[in-house]
């Protein structure tokens, strides 16, 4: 089954290439979000299977959005993203609920695939 992903990041450019990288790998791109909020309404909406979300957002913080999503949709794998190292953010990751993190500068498909391991 291909797991269904929803790109929640702020910067346009990043979510072509992540978009480009997991579509290669046969990851399903159910759509893009900019913001926490749009996050929130599309996940509602599409119930994806895995959301790529960026910790830095304009409207909320990444990590209370991965909180929202896992409380009211257990089932779906939230996978945090950052410029920073995870080390940057202290304790704020272990307590997200989050699937897994990868840094920007090393995002592969390969590496979220492996992350998530078999479905």
């Amino acid at each position: 089954m291909t797991s269904r992903v929803l790109i929640v990041d702020d910067h346009a450019g990043f979510r072509r290439l992540a978009r480009t990288l997991l579509e290669a790998e046969g990851f399903e791109v159910a759509g893009e979000a900019a913001t926490g909020r749009d996050a929130m309404a599309m996940v509602a909406a599409m119930r994806p299977d895995v959301v790529l979300l960026d910790i830095r957002l304009p409207d909320v913080d990444g990590f209370a959005v991965c909180r929202g999503i896992r409380a009211a949709w257990p089932h779906i794998r939230v996978v945090l993203c950052s410029v920073h190292r995870i080390t940057d953010y202290g304790s704020s990751y272990a307590g997200s609920g989050a699937h897994g993190f990868v840094v920007k500068d090393d995002f592969s498909a390969r590496r979220i695939a492996l992350m998530l391991g078999p479905e």
